[in-house]
């Protein structure tokens, strides 16, 4: 190992052979907002084989108070998270092999992702995200790190497939409603303690230190200077359908909404398979004969009336200016015809 390592190899529980078997590990990171950028950058500087990031979103200048990777640049061009990402990781350390998916984070997408990491960060705004990774991780046997946080609060918790028990044991029901970033804000350190804390737990696996891996829900509030400790042993429950005796991985079959609300966003994101089928210069040459036109490599932007309209590759859209389902489908309908 060169000298790049060298600090990290002195920490006894990591040496030479935990530094070897981080350049052989694959990690997967779904989400490319705060904690997704800041996990990326530890683990990337640390020394890891492999990275892949999938994020659906764009830089936009709320995110970088927080959202490390990005600069003005990103948010004036509105370049892909994802992208951004993975051009600043490469500059950071060009040993670890990146890939970047502008992607929004589904069963079908995740699956094989899961298949060849060694261990899942989530890095996600959702928990009907989360809940799809948490089937995965006990259909494939994944680990994966749970992370949250918003206002000054934070927690986190390691799911060890049939080991602990998983998110659907704490969350019997999925949370909805609750605060999020765009309605209670954030500040930046309570995103870089989940973030540290999701990176330690990933680096004792992957140095093969299983043993020392957090077994509880860890909870705390940077402001108040409190911090809790929730055994989770007792909630692990046979009947769970995701980690049970009798398994149906719920959450892996439900199928994707053609649209959906963005949690906290004022935001409705729109699947198409209409929308798929149309060049990118036939969507820009339609809307620019209504509005005005911003177009990169990765997508169209548009403004119309009291709203945004991003146009990715894929047939996906995010109308921005609303939270009505129907309202953000009549948009795309007056604006291009499907």
């Amino acid at each position: 190992m060169n000298d790049r390592y060298s600090r990290q190899i002195l920490f006894p529980p990591v040496g030479e052979k935990g530094q070897h078997a981080l350049a052989e590990s694959h990690v997967l990171i779904v989400g490319a907002g705060a904690l997704g950028t800041a996990s990326a950058e530890g683990l990337v500087r640390s020394g890891i084989g492999t990275l892949t990031i999938v994020d659906r979103d764009y830089v936009e200048f709320s995110n970088l108070q927080r959202q490390q990777l990005y600069t003005e640049h990103d948010a004036n061009a509105h370049v892909p998270k994802a992208a951004a990402a993975k051009k600043r990781l490469e500059q950071i350390n060009h040993e670890v092999t990146i890939h970047a998916l502008i992607e929004d984070a589904g069963a079908e997408l995740l699956r094989p992702l899961f298949q060849r990491a060694d261990i899942v960060i989530d890095a996600t705004d959702n928990f009907e995200t989360r809940m799809v990774m948490n089937d995965l991780s006990l259909e494939t046997k994944t680990p994966w790190i749970y992370g949250a946080c918003v206002s000054s609060q934070g927690m986190y918790m390691t799911i060890l497939p049939d080991k602990t028990p998983c998110l659907s044991c704490v969350f019997t029901a999925m949370p909805v409603g609750g605060l999020t970033c765009d309605t209670a804000g954030i500040i930046s350190p309570a995103v870089q303690m989940v973030s540290a804390y999701q990176q330690t737990e990933a680096l004792k696996y992957l140095t093969g230190h299983e043993e020392q891996i957090e077994r509880k829900f860890v909870t705390f509030d940077l402001w108040q200077s409190t911090s809790f400790k929730m055994d989770l042993s007792r909630t692990k429950e046979k009947t769970c359908p995701t980690c049970g005796t009798a398994r149906t991985y719920p959450y892996l079959h439900d199928q994707r909404k053609k649209s959906t609300v963005l949690c906290g966003r004022d935001t409705v994101q729109i699947v198409s398979k209409d929308l798929a089928k149309l060049s990118f210069q036939h969507i820009k040459e339609r809307l620019s004969s209504i509005c005005e036109v911003e177009v990169n490599d990765f997508l169209i932007h548009v403004r119309y009336e009291n709203y945004r309209m991003v146009c990715f590759k894929g047939g996906r859209a995010l109308i921005h200016g609303t939270n009505d389902e129907k309202e953000a489908n009549s948009l795309l309908a007056r604006l291009l015809g499907i």
